[in-house]
């Protein structure tokens, strides 16, 4: 009896709960765009310019040499 009331009282539950659900409508505002038909056309100059570039392996190379330096005082001592 109490499995049947629980079954009852859960399928009650789910029905109000989709019964509450309301569709609401979502209104779009429009926005009227003009055709333009001019057409204007830019002039682009191409430099011969010849520019270095180095190529690293890895990301961050330099800054992972700048970090790896060394001191004299990083090696180790025997006691």
């Amino acid at each position: 009896m109490k499995t049947i009331a629980t079954l009852i009282f859960v399928l009650f539950i789910g029905v109000t709960a989709q019964a509450q659900t309301a569709i609401e409508e979502v209104k779009v505002a429009t926005i009227e765009m003009s055709i333009v038909s001019e057409a204007s056309t830019e002039e682009v100059s191409l430099e011969n310019t010849i520019e270095v570039a180095r190529l690293y392996k890895r990301d961050n190379a330099r800054v992972t040499k700048a970090l790896s330096f060394t001191t004299k005082r990083n090696k180790a001592k025997m006691a």
